[in-house]
């Protein structure tokens, strides 16, 4: 595979190019946090990392470089187990089971450490906002029931639903333009790859996505979450030789992410800037588990890309 300049600028060109334009309806009709409007735009703008790296594949094949048959576009982005299957499995294992047990670590962690007010008998904040999904009425079912119900498919369904279009972020971010940027040093590239990470997600961050109470600030805020987190998937990336790892924990994280606000105390909502995974006591967890797993779990060289 090359590594010319031209390529990342064509990557981010796609990925950041179409991110906006398919946000650009929730610009224009300001629509608020939660449409489905912006909903539609978060799913949307998920496939376009992946896009930008069949542009870059598309436009390598055409001028018949060396390393764009699918084989061999298919084995440094990824898309293969990698050279050792089995370890493979077992961080894809990992990363399905242990993202969501990582989430409620960081729910225990804040709350340990008095930043998140926890209800676990009322479980009022939950309460609340089923109340408010159902205009007001009062809730027939027992919301314990609910919440072991969305834990449970948060180990279990949720990931694998998510990953379909965590997929299409992961091939993007570490699949290509991590080793992409290898040349740089690991740590480098995975603080760079994560910084870009985070500014792809302006179109909606600067609305206010995931801190609402922070507005146009959520969007520097979040950069520092996807740089911790980016580096754990770049890890499981660099471990495994496969983008698969990567996707199985995006798609596990997004899946489980939301956790912390079912045993919130509605008399304290939690601020999702300090408390929880995305919080700053989410980054601080995420960063230590990467660090300890470089230093035990060396990873591997990635895929040779020449200049």
């Amino acid at each position: 595979m090359s590594r010319r300049p031209a390529e990342l600028w064509l990557f981010l060109l796609v990925a950041f190019g179409l991110s906006w334009l398919f946000a650009l309806p929730v610009w224009l009709a300001d629509h608020p946090l939660g449409s489905p409007t912006l909903t539609l735009a978060a799913l949307a703008m998920m496939f376009t990392p992946a896009l930008g790296v069949l542009a870059v594949w598309l436009s390598g094949r055409r001028r018949g470089e060396p390393g764009t048959t699918w084989r061999e576009w298919a084995r440094s982005t990824g898309l293969t187990l990698g050279e050792r299957r089995g370890r493979t499995v077992a961080l894809v294992a990992v990363a399905w089971l242990g993202t969501p047990v990582l989430v409620i670590a960081a729910i225990a962690l804040s709350a340990a450490l008095g930043v998140l007010s926890v209800d676990l008998q009322g479980l009022s904040l939950f309460r609340r906002s089923l109340e408010a999904a159902s205009g007001g009425q009062a809730i027939s079912l027992d919301p314990w029931a609910l919440v072991a119900a969305q834990v449970a498919s948060a180990f279990l369904i949720a990931p694998l639903i998510n990953t379909i279009a965590a997929f299409g972020e992961e091939w993007g971010w570490r699949g290509w333009l991590l080793p992409w940027l290898a040349p740089l040093g690991t740590w480098k590239a995975l603080l760079v790859s994560g910084l870009i990470w985070g500014l792809w997600h302006f179109p909606l961050t600067l609305r206010g996505y995931n801190y609402p109470e922070l507005g146009a600030w959520a969007a520097p805020t979040f950069m520092i979450f996807c740089v911790a987190f980016g580096a754990l998937l770049g890890w499981s990336r660099l471990r495994s030789g496969s983008v698969w790892p990567a996707a199985i924990g995006h798609g596990s994280l997004n899946g489980s992410a939301a956790l912390v606000l079912l045993v919130g105390d509605a008399a304290e909502p939690p601020s999702l800037v300090v408390a929880g995974i995305t919080g700053l006591v989410g980054c601080v967890l995420v960063t230590a588990v990467t660090v300890v797993l470089f230093r035990i779990k060396p990873v591997g060289r990635p895929v040779s890309q020449e200049v």
